[in-house]
């Protein structure tokens, strides 16, 4: 691995120009096909597997042509204090406005309020449900624009008018506040740690070179694969982190290398032979974790998991290749500025590169010289014991709100109340009652009954005398009369508790109704699927830990030649992954701080947030840990005690180590400032979960554990030595290799191309 990942180093630096032209190259190309794609298809929301995924598709065989899937938007009417809405004037207002929401293009229909039965009691508030042709993502900006006319006319005559529906819910994008915010943090990091410009500047322009050619790939295939706007943003997310701490570990090898004497070329592939095998083990774990989440059997998950490994897959690429590129082009702007002096005094006197006599900012220090790092391993190792106390106990704590954690699909109660889709929630519920935002479908299948209509009336009776359920809609009824489908409407909210033992109640039902009709029915709708998704996201989590810790295990027992490493890589991740969950149901759920985040409602968490969150920052914790602990092993392997190779672990890596766990909290704080709930969530768990792993397990956890261990912590049977293959990340395989620096002196190809600052 290592000489390979050495020599693809060398040859990238030797036809820098022709890597860069490949990936401008490639960027132009995707970004071409990108430019001219359709946009993303609506059907990546199937849940297959779940009842009200088949109550859907049943609905959709027995109502050809209903257009089931089309948006809808819902038009809320509030009337002035001790008016009604059945007041002469204001049903005139009311009615005026129906009929200009029914000259939409992609209007299908608009139901009349005082026709339909969407008066409340208390005659305060009514509504217009407006149906369309086509489904909510391909609704335009000029229908929407029309009903927002619409609406105007009727708040001139005096009713305060809310908009809401999933017509009305425009893909507004990113922001953009996220990446400046992350891009701004890591530049400032990056310029702390190297101590220049140009060593700041180079992962930055890596990773958007990265992060550029992922997007464009996920904008091209979002048509034909049915990728959703929160697939482009997560690949951004992940991307823009992984790729600026990729190439930040090797130009920081790179330094090093320099530090100790080497050319430019050979520097390069001494990094790339080393750093670059943590960087490929890390990214593999990454993208293990994040493919690993097809066995939870959601497409939509499935595809987001893919695209975002493929976002990783890309940054590691661009780390081998077009870092080792752009050292080529700037091999001495990287350095110090300590060292670029150094260096351009021994030229001038005509002497051969040296050794650095210190080591400048950012590079790893000589062997006897201490820093923060090398004090900081020295006071675990003398305190192992009440450090990994310490540490298990406070992550401990922060987990336990875990176990109150209550998964759904937050809707418009979890929005701003500027908007007007939250606005018009908060009516309907007061006007029709809490659960009048999430009605239950129910959907008949009387095929087998001999009297379908006695059958639909006897279910539709029994389901309006269950407990919870406020009313019943009329039933409609297909044209060979042997399906039907009508609303239940709960007394709670979509996401109260009981809305949830609500629906489990009507599907116990289903048994004696069935036996007594010979009809059977199926429970769906909004509400309904969230709560099966969360059922079903829950049941596939243990299969889902299972699977990716063990292949993640057996491959960093591959990395380390170690049994109790993996395992405690693996216990550290599920101690940070708890406590970063534990700390979202605090902010998100109980709302403690929730102002600070911008949190505008708590509710229950999104049903894929702890599954994402798990596959995520499992891949991220490994990062860290294969970055760190190589480090270590190659200390151990060259001949240092156990308890020494910690120390030199820490002397290398813990400065890039933290400030590379420094940008990926950037970026992902960065994300809390979106509007998408989703997105908001994900931003806060997975810093809060960088910020657990990297500076509780990994400094302070990890070298406590090693410390206890000693010599048994690199044990490795022998049986299983031998089963297993060998890969040389530590990089022993150049040690022995004849170098090839006299001919990267000869001429001055290298030097003519060298931009000094």
């Amino acid at each position: 691995m290592a000489t390979f990942l050495y020599r693809l180093g060398r040859n990238a630096f030797r036809r820098r120009g022709y890597i860069a032209l490949l990936w401008v190259a490639i960027m132009a190309a995707v970004g071409l096909g990108a430019l001219q794609a359709p946009g993303a298809s609506s059907d990546d929301s199937s849940m297959p597997g779940i009842e009200s995924q088949q109550a859907y598709d049943l609905m959709q065989e027995r109502f050809p042509g209903a257009s089931a899937d089309g948006a809808g938007a819902t038009v809320v009417f509030v009337a002035p204090d001790e008016q009604k809405v059945t007041a002469t004037d204001n049903r005139q207002a009311i009615e005026e406005t129906v009929d200009a929401l029914s000259a939409g293009s992609q209007v299908a229909g608009v139901a009349d309020p005082f026709e339909a039965d969407a008066v409340s009691k208390d005659g305060s508030t009514a509504y217009a449900s407006v149906t369309y042709k086509v489904a909510s993502s391909e609704v335009t900006n000029a229908s929407r624009t029309a009903v927002e006319k619409a609406a105007d006319q009727a708040r001139e005559a005096g009713l305060t008018v809310e908009l809401g529906g999933s017509a009305m819910e425009a893909d507004e994008g990113m922001s953009g506040v996220a990446e400046i915010v992350g891009m701004s943090v890591a530049a400032v990091v990056l310029l702390i740690t190297f101590g220049s410009l140009a060593a700041a500047g180079l992962p930055l322009l890596t990773a958007i070179v990265g992060v550029a050619v992922s997007l464009f790939a996920i904008t091209l295939l979002a048509g034909p694969l049915g990728l959703s706007s929160d697939t482009s943003t997560l690949g951004m997310m992940l991307g823009l982190a992984v790729g600026i701490d990729y190439a930040l570990f090797i130009v920081s090898r790179y330094r090093e290398e320099r530090g100790h004497g080497h050319t430019p070329q050979e520097a390069v592939g001494r990094a790339v032979g080393t750093a670059g095998s943590s960087v490929v083990f890390a990214g593999l774990t990454v993208v293990i974790a994040l493919a690993g989440l097809s066995v939870v059997g959601i497409p939509m998950l499935t595809k987001m998991g893919l695209a975002a490994a493929g976002a990783v897959a890309i940054a590691v690429v661009a780390a081998l290749t077009l870092v080792p590129a752009c050292l080529g082009f700037w091999p001495d702007a990287v350095l110090s500025r300590r060292a670029r002096k150094a260096r351009k005094w021994d030229t001038r006197a005509g002497l051969p590169e040296e050794p650095a006599t210190a080591a400048p900012s950012g590079e790893a220090p000589k062997a006897g010289r201490d820093n923060v790092g090398t004090r900081w391993a020295r006071f675990v190792l003398r305190r192992p014991l009440p450090v990994l106390i310490l540490g298990v106990l406070g992550l401990g704590a922060l987990a336990v709100p875990t176990a109150s954690l209550q998964l759904g699909m937050p809707g418009d109660e979890s929005l701003s109340t500027s908007t007007t889709q939250r606005r018009a929630y908060d009516a309907l519920a007061e006007g029709f009652g809490p659960g009048f935002n999430g009605p239950l479908t129910i959907v008949v299948d009387a095929q087998g009954a001999s009297d379908p209509k006695a059958a639909v009336a006897t279910i539709s009776e029994k389901i309006a005398g269950t407990d919870g359920v406020v009313s019943v809609s009329k039933a409609r009824v297909n044209e060979a009369g042997d399906t039907a489908v009508f609303q239940a409407t709960p007394s709670t909210s979509p996401t109260d508790a009981k809305t949830k033992s609500l629906v489990t109640t009507i599907r116990d039902e289903r048994p004696a109704l069935e036996s007594q009709t010979s009809a059977t029915f199926e429970v769906t709708g909004t509400t309904a699927l969230n709560i099966d998704v969360a059922a079903k996201v829950q049941s596939a989590l243990v299969p889902y830990l299972i699977t990716v810790v063990g292949l993640a295990v057996l491959l960093l027992m591959v990395v380390f030649r170690s049994v109790f490493v993996p395992l405690k890589a693996a216990l550290g991740f599920l101690l940070s992954v708890l406590a970063a969950l534990g700390t979202v149901v605090l902010v998100f759920q109980q709302g403690h701080l929730a102002s600070l985040f911008g949190v505008q409602q708590t509710g229950p968490i999104m049903s894929l947030m702890p599954i994402f969150l798990v596959g995520i920052v499992f891949g991220l914790a490994m990062d860290y840990e294969v970055f760190l602990v190589s480090r270590m092993r190659e200390a151990y392997t060259r001949g240092e005690s156990a308890a020494q190779a910690v120390v030199s672990g820490f002397r290398h890596s813990a400065r890039v180590v933290v400030a590379a766990a420094l940008i990926m909290i950037s970026v992902f704080s960065g994300f809390i400032a979106e509007s998408g709930s989703m997105i908001k969530m994900m931003g806060f768990g997975l810093a809060a979960a960088v910020l657990f792993d990297a500076f509780v397990v990994r400094m302070a956890i990890v070298p406590a554990v090693l410390a206890l261990l000693g010599k048994r912590a690199w044990w490795l049977p022998t049986w299983l030595d031998r089963i297993l293959p060998r890969v040389d990340v530590e990089g022993e395989a150049l040690d022995h290799r004849p170098t090839a620096e006299r001919q990267d002196r000869d001429p001055a190809p290298d030097e003519s191309e060298t931009v000094r600052v």
